[in-house]
């Protein structure tokens, strides 16, 4: 049965239930969705990540939550902190950000109202001492997200992902530590 993790004003971030898989790739296994994460995947490959956010959960406890609207309880994507499993970074283990909605919420403040409760999450029970995001540089809505929530770009820590070619490499790296995301909520 799935838990809540946290709730925002229009949002609930909540653990996943076996259940959600069919849904959730129905609304973001889509081309929109995909285009900065490689394409749309096949089922065996889909089903593969979600296997990989469940294990996040279970090893750490902490993963890429599903994001509700309170209002409907539509499931409109995810967004959490896992540790950085990405191919070809020295970051391996770290905490990471990461948000993927379903294009009928683009534009709608809910990636950054899931993020910033993320990132408070980060920062307070997981005791995070920083956390990485990664993007694309055609992924401009992702990257001026991360700017928002008061990450920096660390172009020392950018890296080739070898599943990727094209314009989806490099990947470029923002970072926010405790300090500067505490200093910034205070701040508001």
């Amino acid at each position: 049965m799935a838990e809540t993790v946290a709730t925002t004003e229009r949002l609930t971030l909540r653990t996943w239930d076996r259940a959600d898989r069919v849904l959730f790739l129905a609304h973001l296994n889509t081309p929109a969705v995909m285009r900065w994460l490689g394409a749309v995947q096949d089922e065996a490959t889909a089903n593969a990540a979600l296997d990989r956010i469940d294990g996040f959960e279970r090893d750490y406890g902490h993963t890429f939550w599903l994001v509700e609207r309170r209002a409907d309880h539509e499931l409109l994507g995810f967004c959490g902190i896992k540790r950085v499993n990405a191919e070809g970074t020295a970051l391996t283990g770290q905490h990471e950000i990461g948000w993927r909605l379903r294009e009928d919420a683009w534009g709608q403040g809910f990636a950054h109202e899931a993020a910033t409760a993320s990132l408070d999450l980060a920062f307070g029970g997981l005791g995070a001492p920083h956390v990485v995001a990664f993007t694309v540089a055609g992924n401009v809505a992702s990257w001026r997200l991360m700017e928002r929530l008061g990450m920096t770009r660390s172009g020392d820590l950018d890296f080739d992902d070898p599943r990727y070619s094209g314009d989806l490499n490099p990947t470029i790296v923002y970072r926010i530590t405790a300090e500067e995301w505490l200093r910034s909520r205070s701040a508001r």
